[in-house]
């Protein structure tokens, strides 16, 4: 495999991981946690990049040379340093948006152990049981379905549509967290990015009363640093800000 098809597959993979990831997200928000239809993460489309990053790493260290004679011992070793990657992922990712953009997308600090509320060892867990159920499971699937798109290259035309939306999105996206960045710096916080959408809805169908868009929830009427002035206002006690609890969302 060239290096042209290897960085097209890592995109199929990317963006097959992250619209399954949302979709996942989605489903469970809706019927184990918030218990209703939230669009997940910090982009408005129907994509998590985290879950994307994760599934390239995954069927990337599935093929690590590691033979210690005994395959039960190989497959356990690389379930342990796909959980520990996956959790490292979460971290850098976590720490990137909170130190760098002032926004905290989910948090652990409820969490027994858990490191700067952005990792814990109970979502550690979760990772190692994703990883082995991808290596178990649902390897041999990701393996074929990475052969179909290299015998059907076409396809990557799709592909680069895709990371084409992508991009636009993550603009789009990105100067909607400048201006964030801005009023956290400026008034010494981290927002809670979950909370800000809460806090944009509830204005929009109690003032404006419009329902609030799923897609882009951070369409409405007003101005953001409105809206962000109101979140501070009833989360500007750290402990209010600390105290949710979520899955991925970057």
């Amino acid at each position: 495999m060239n290096v042209v098809t290897a960085l097209l597959v890592a995109a199929f993979l990317f963006i097959t991981g992250s619209m399954l990831g949302w979709v996942t997200e989605v489903l469970f928000r809706r019927f184990f946690t918030a218990k209703k239809w939230i669009n997940p993460g910090f982009l408005t489309g129907p994509y998590l990049p985290l879950y994307g990053f994760g599934i390239a790493g995954l069927f990337a260290l599935s093929f690590l040379p590691i033979y210690t004679g005994h395959p039960w011992l190989d497959a356990v070793i690389i379930i342990l340093i796909m959980g520990v990657t996956m959790t490292l992922i979460e971290y850098i990712a976590g720490l990137i948006f909170i130190k760098g953009m002032k926004i905290k997308l989910w948090d652990y600090s409820n969490r027994w152990g858990n490191i700067q509320g952005i990792i814990c060892p109970l979502f550690s867990l979760f990772w190692l049981l994703v990883s082995a159920f991808y290596y178990f499971v649902i390897r041999l699937y990701v393996i074929d379905a990475v052969i179909w798109f290299v015998e059907h290259i076409e396809f990557s035309f799709i592909v680069g549509l895709f990371l084409g939306v992508f991009f636009v999105d993550l603009g789009h996206s990105l100067n909607i967290s400048a201006k964030i960045r801005t009023f956290a710096k400026s008034h010494n916080i981290v927002v809670h990015f979950e909370k800000l959408k809460e806090t944009v809805k509830e204005k929009v169908e109690s003032l404006e009363k419009k329902k609030a868009s799923f897609v882009f929830p951070f369409k409405s009427d007003g101005n953001l640093n409105d809206h962000l002035s109101s979140y501070e206002k009833n989360y500007s006690n750290p402990k209010l800000q600390t105290g949710a609890e979520g899955k991925k969302e970057s």
